[in-house]
């Protein structure tokens, strides 16, 4: 009798439903849930696995709103909730009035997180749901996330990361789901743009998501632009720079009038995460997808 043997790339996809099964467990025994909702890859994920396993009725999107949520990504997120049929509700949040996350320390994503992860916590309650979820996966173990501290302090579940899925897991799975963010741009915050120990402002935050807008609206959909003050410094895949040398002369032009003196362009190209650089940690390991150009679509165009 001949015995078929397993290629490795059927064994990985083995593991990962495996590891998507028990995933789905984890929500059942949940039973009700608000998902921390960003309209990222993971937590996008997140809830549409929610929402099949145990019914919208019994999920709830949360999406914090402020200064450091991209405008562009809030409509994002009220677009994907309505594809799964979830409730979504938006929570104002308080990090910009806590002068600990104001002064921008390497640990001011604890405070962000904090701040959230409390509310939620505190919506849950009132409207009877059992726990509150978030979409951190197994890859964020493996990097500086201090958000993960708080949510461990306040007892937020991540089942995403105890089943063990990986970020390429996670983008996998999208596709085969049909998600529109199974291919998106890793996203962190406006104020992951500015460098530690910098104070953060609203008008700071407002002025890089205007500055992004313009270099997305030019068709750059993979794009950071770091905020040093009176120096704008932009990040876009390595793939790019030449089409951003090529269109030098109005990013110049339109990133002043928004309200930096120099704009200058990064050589290392795009990194995720490249403000840990400062800290001798390397940038993330998000797995990005290749380059691709904006669209229309808010959720398919975000860096």
């Amino acid at each position: 009798m001949t015995t078929k043997a397993v290629t490795p790339a059927a064994a990985g996809a083995k593991d990962t439903q495996k590891k998507l099964a028990a995933c789905a467990d984890s929500l059942r025994q949940l039973g009700r849930v608000v998902v921390a909702f960003s309209a990222g890859v993971d937590s996008t994920f997140l809830l549409s696995l929610a929402a099949e396993t145990l019914g919208p009725a019994n999920v709830l999107a949360a999406v914090g709103v402020s200064p450091s949520l991209p405008q562009r990504e809030l409509a994002s997120a009220r677009e994907l909730a309505g594809k799964f049929g979830a409730e979504l509700i938006e929570v104002p949040t308080g990090e910009m009035e806590n002068p600990q996350y104001a002064a921008n320390p390497a640990r001011r994503c604890y405070f962000c997180k904090h701040d959230l992860f409390t509310r939620l916590l505190a919506l849950a309650k009132t409207r009877g749901y059992r726990a509150v979820i978030s979409g951190a996966n197994a890859d964020d173990t493996g990097d500086f996330r201090p958000g993960l501290s708080a949510g461990a302090e306040l007892g937020v579940r991540n089942p995403l990361l105890e089943a063990g899925l990986t970020k390429a897991e996670i983008r996998a799975l999208s596709r085969q789901r049909g998600l529109p963010t199974w291919d998106k741009p890793a996203m962190a915050c406006l104020a992951s743009r500015v460098p530690y120990d910098s104070p953060i402002t609203p008008a700071r935050l407002g002025r890089i998501e205007q500055a992004e807008n313009i270099l997305r609206d030019l068709g750059f959909g993979q794009v950071r632009v770091r905020d040093h003050g009176t120096i704008a410094r932009i990040e876009v895949p390595l793939a790019d720079l030449e089409r951003l040398m090529a269109s030098r002369e109005q990013i110049v032009r339109q990133l002043k009038a928004a309200g930096y003196v120099y704009v200058a362009a990064d050589l290392a190209g795009l990194r995720s995460g490249s403000g840990n650089e400062m800290l001798g940690l390397p940038p993330a390991q998000t797995g990005l997808p290749p380059a691709r150009p904006a669209t229309d679509d808010p959720s398919r165009n975000s860096a």
